[in-house]
C-alpha cells in the first residue's frame, strides 16, 4: 500500500547545490551544464552553495541540537469553522498558508532548501527532519506548484525551489531511490515545474527518468512498487504511466494502461485493485482511492496525447465506477492518517485533469462536493483551516473555547476526525487547488 516503506529514519550525508534569485526575472534551470544567464544585480543575486559532506552532517548535528532545545511547536486555539464563505481561490490559498505555517521549515539551517515536517505539532525527531518520507515531500512540492500556478509571485517560486533541493539534500542518494513510485511522483512534480512555472530541473527529470526506464520488467510489462520487489502495484505503475507519457515515452504508458485495465481491473466494479505479484499473478484486490485517481489519470494522458477513443472511454468509465462505489453523497471516501491520508487528494487531482481535459462533467461534480465538504467540516486553528481525514465528517472541536488543540492522542484524534499528519492536510490542500482551477475554468 502506497509508499510507507519509502518513509525511514537514515543519515544524511553528500554534496549538492543551489541557485537562488529572482524567479520572475528569467527561466530558472537546475542541472550540470545549464547555461545561466546572469542579471544585473538589482534584478538578481544569483550564487551557487556547495555543501561538503562535513558541512552537511554539521548542520544536521546543529539542527538536531537545536531542536532538543527548542520549546514545542505550539498549538493553537481550536475553533469550528467561521461563516465566512471564501471563494475557491481564497480556500485554496488559505489551505496553503495552513501548511507553509505549521509544516514548512528550513532543512538543518542550511539556505535554499525546505522540507515539510510530517506531523504538527512536531516532536524533536519531526523537528529535525530525523523522519524521512520521500513521497510526501513530493506531493507537497507539487501541491507548491499548484500554489505557483494559481497566484505566481517570487515567495511561492522561491518555495518550489527550496523544497526541490530540500528533497535533494536529505535523499541521501540525489535524487532517486528505490521505490519506483516516490520517483515517479517526484519527477511529476518537477515536470510540472517545468511545464509551468520554467522551473527547470534538467539533471533531476532526466535522472528520474532513466530510473524508471532501467526499472521496466519486459517479462511482465510493467515497473515493481521498489527495486528488486514481485510486487507490480497500481500505486508504482499509475504515476510512472503518467510521467512516461508526459516525458514522451508514450509507447511505454500504453502498455502500463493496458497492464493495470487487463490485469488489474475488476470486471464486477470496474474499479482497479492494488497489485498483482509476479510470477505466480496473485492479485491483492484490495481497492484505494488513489489507484483509481492514478489510473483516470493515465488514460487522460493517453486519450489526449493518442486521439485514442479506448482511453477516453477506460478513463470515463473509471470515473463512472468511483462516482457509484467510491463517494458518499457524491463526496470521495475517507481513509485514515499516515500514507492513506493523501489518497483521497490524488483521486482529486486527477480527476480534475479528467474533467479539464475530457470534459467529463461527473468528475467535476466530485471534485466540488469534496471540496464543499472538506470545506464546510473543517476546524479553524487561530484563523486557519485544519482538515480530517474524512470530509463528510466534522472535525470536532472542544465545547468550551480557549482550550488548545491536543493531537498526541491518536485514537482520540482518529474518533474527532483529526489528524496530525502532513499527507491528511495536503489531501485537502490539492482537492481545493483542483477545485480552484476546475471553478476558473468554469467547469
Amino acid at each position: 500500500m502506497g509508499s510507507a516503506g519509502g518513509c525511514a529514519i537514515v543519515s544524511a550525508a553528500h554534496r549538492s547545490s543551489s541557485s537562488s534569485g529572482n524567479p520572475d526575472t528569467e527561466s530558472w534551470r537546475f542541472g550540470a551544464g545549464a547555461d545561466v544567464e546572469e542579471e544585473e544585480p538589482e534584478r538578481m543575486n544569483r550564487r551557487n552553495h556547495e555543501f561538503s559532506r562535513r558541512r552537511v552532517l554539521f548542520a544536521a548535528g546543529a539542527a538536531i541540537a537545536l531542536a532538543t532545545v527548542a520549546p514545542p511547536t505550539p498549538a493553537g486555539t481550536i475553533t469550528r469553522g467561521c461563516s465566512r464563505d471564501p471563494d475557491a481561490g481564497e480556500r485554496a490559498e488559505l489551505a496553503e498558508q495552513a501548511i507553509v505555517e505549521r509544516h514548512v521549515r528550513s532543512l538543518w539551517g542550511l539556505p535554499q532548501r525546505r522540507l515539510g515536517v510530517l506531523v504538527w505539532p512536531a516532536d524533536l525527531a519531526e523537528r529535525a527532519f530525523g523522519r524521512w518520507c520521500y513521497w510526501w515531500q513530493a506531493h507537497l512540492l507539487d501541491c507548491a506548484v499548484d500554489a505557483a500556478h494559481r497566484a505566481r509571485t517570487p515567495e511561492r517560486i522561491d518555495r518550489v525551489v527550496a523544497l526541490a533541493q530540500g528533497i535533494r539534500t536529505r535523499n541521501v542518494t540525489g535524487w532517486t531511490n528505490r521505490y519506483y513510485d516516490d520517483m515517479a511522483w517526484l519527477v511529476l512534480a518537477l515536470e510540472r515545474a517545468d511545464r509551468l512555472l520554467d522551473i527547470r530541473f534538467d539533471d533531476a527529470i532526466a535522472g528520474l527518468r532513466t530510473a524508471l526506464i532501467d526499472g521496466w520488467n519486459p517479462d511482465v510489462g510493467a515497473v515493481p512498487w521498489r527495486s528488486g520487489d514481485d510486487f507490480y502495484n497500481t500505486a508504482a505503475i499509475g504515476p510512472t504511466g503518467i510521467a512516461m507519457a508526459r516525458l514522451g515515452e508514450l509507447s511505454r504508458a500504453g502498455e502500463l494502461a493496458d497492464f493495470l485495465n487487463t490485469r488489474l481491473r475488476d470486471t464486477d466494479s470496474g474499479l482497479i485493485h492494488d497489485g498483482v505479484h509476479e510470477p505466480g499473478g496473485r492479485v491483492d484486490r484490495t481497492v484505494h482511492t488513489y489507484c483509481q485517481g492514478v489510473a483516470v489519470g493515465l488514460e487522460t494522458e493517453l486519450a489526449l496525447r493518442t486521439g485514442e477513443s479506448g482511453h477516453r472511454h477506460r478513463a470515463a468509465a473509471l470515473v463512472t465506477a468511483v462516482e457509484h462505489r467510491l463517494t458518499d453523497t457524491g463526496v470521495i471516501a475517507g481513509a485514515a492518517g499516515n500514507d492513506s491520508g493523501l489518497f483521497m487528494g490524488i483521486l482529486a487531482r486527477y480527476l480534475a485533469e479528467t474533467a479539464l481535459s475530457l470534459g467529463n462533467a461527473a468528475a467535476a461534480n466530485i471534485v466540488h462536493a469534496s471540496a464543499e465538504a472538506a470545506w464546510a467540516h473543517r476546524a479553524e486553528v487561530d484563523g486557519l483551516p485544519l482538515f480530517g481525514a474524512d470530509w463528510n465528517r466534522a472535525v470536532a472541536v472542544p465545547e468550551h473555547p480557549g482550550i488548545f488543540l491536543q493531537l498526541a492522542d491518536a485514537s482520540a484524534a482518529s474518533a474527532a476526525n483529526l489528524s496530525r499528519d502532513l499527507s491528511v492536510q495536503l489531501s485537502a490542500w490539492m482537492l481545493l487547488e483542483a477545485d480552484y482551477r476546475l471553478t476558473a475554468a468554469g467547469r
